[in-house]
């Protein structure tokens, strides 16, 4: 169940038929369609989605869009050779109209070639070039019937990722998970193995050529994408992130901030779970997707944007919430059925302004020891519990 890359051999023709087979239109039944009912069907990468016939019309609109940015990737691979995005990262040539690598990834990577592009842009190839062909293979060997406190959580989180899907909760499946997760639990002891991690790692085996390509983008993500300490267990990263991306919405849309502190409401709420499963388990698994083009890319940075894009788009409707539980549902029914990316992406970097990464990096900074002085406080605050329940 791994995704399949693509012949430089091949005709444009051939090309472009394998293509549009491999991204079915939706068709919901004429009755579904009058009673406009909640539809089941499943999505590019195996999952089964519930929505109503809008959401399918949305879905096969972006499919649609998917097949036309895909043939402009073909003609590439077709007149540059296989792996033409690693000779250059400007502007191509007059057939591009100036469009550089960065505007084409922003579009969409189509989903067959999505592992190439993926594994060599993001690193992941030359991390794996840095070790012996027969590492993966010599890792998962020699920590296969090991137990620690990461393959005993592991082993309990398995049954619990994405349940239901037709590959990933299946024995073959949670065996593939289970060695990539425990493999890399053994090559970081640093992090070990953190809740969230599941999911990313489900998601690249199901995009990835092999299991083993799935465990060095796991690799390059943890070691080079995301910033550091973000999966440790003190999750210092992560805390780190979140106070990073509420600084960026008071100063990005103030009067969401505004009216969110007025509530009481702590954005970790929603947050947490946006960093530290990237977005996985909130939204389609196609958006995901195509956030992820841009992650691997562009840096972690994407997750700010994404996260900005989605409070923005529902601004009038927060503005209008009152409770804590109001501002939760609204966020959820948005990222639930958030199955165009473009509307998504478009917001997140059209109508932002734009971040620039040396910033970010200076608020990191700025919060790190503020972060560090609360985990500080809390694990004094516990000690001294713990010493109190034992007196």
């Amino acid at each position: 169940m791994y995704g399949g890359g693509s012949s430089g051999t091949q005709s444009k023709r051939d090309m472009a038929i394998e293509y549009q087979a491999q991204i079915p239109i939706l068709r919901p039944s004429i009755h579904a369609r009058r009673a406009n009912m909640t539809v089941k069907f499943q999505d590019l990468y195996g999952f089964t989605v519930e929505g109503n016939v809008d959401d399918v019309n949305v879905l096969n609109d972006v499919r649609e869009k998917v097949r036309e940015q895909g043939k402009v990737w073909w003609d590439l691979e077709c007149s540059k050779g296989p792996n033409w995005y690693l000779e250059d990262t400007h502007v191509f040539s007059s057939f591009m109209n100036g469009i550089t690598l960065k505007r084409l990834i922003r579009k969409g990577i189509p989903p067959n070639l999505r592992p190439n592009v993926w594994f060599f842009l993001s690193g992941a190839a030359k991390k794996k070039s840095t070790v012996p062909d027969s590492y993966y293979r010599d890792l998962t060997s020699a920590v296969e019937d090991k137990i620690t406190p990461a393959t005993k959580q592991i082993d309990h989180d398995l049954p619990r990722t994405f349940p239901g899907h037709s590959w990933l909760d299946t024995p073959e499946g949670h065996a593939a998970l289970r060695r990539v997760l425990v493999g890399y639990s053994f090559r970081d002891s640093d992090v070990g193995y953190c809740q969230g991690l599941n999911y990313v790692a489900a998601l690249l085996l199901l995009v990835m050529k092999t299991e083993e390509d799935a465990f060095w983008m796991l690799a390059v993500l943890l070691e080079n994408v995301l910033v550091n300490d973000c999966y440790t267990s003190n999750l210092s990263g992560c805390h780190v992130e979140q106070r990073v991306f509420k600084d960026l919405l008071t100063k990005k849309c103030p009067r969401i901030a505004a009216h969110l502190e007025a509530m009481d409401f702590d954005v970790s709420l929603v947050c947490t779970e946006w960093f530290l499963c990237l977005y996985s388990k909130s939204l389609p698994s196609e958006t995901t997707m195509r956030i992820w083009d841009v992650l691997f890319y562009e840096g972690a940075k994407v997750l700010f944007n994404v996260a900005l894009a989605v409070f923005k788009m529902n601004e009038e409707e927060l503005l209008r919430a009152h409770h804590v539980g109001d501002v939760i549902n609204v966020i959820q029914r948005t990222t639930h059925h958030l199955f165009d990316p473009d509307e998504l992406l478009t917001v997140a970097f059209e109508k932002l302004g734009f971040m620039i990464t040396t910033n970010i990096s200076k608020q990191r900074k700025k919060q790190e020891p503020a972060v560090m002085a609360e985990l500080d406080q809390r694990v004094r605050r516990l000690n001294s519990l713990n010493g109190d329940d034992k007196q």
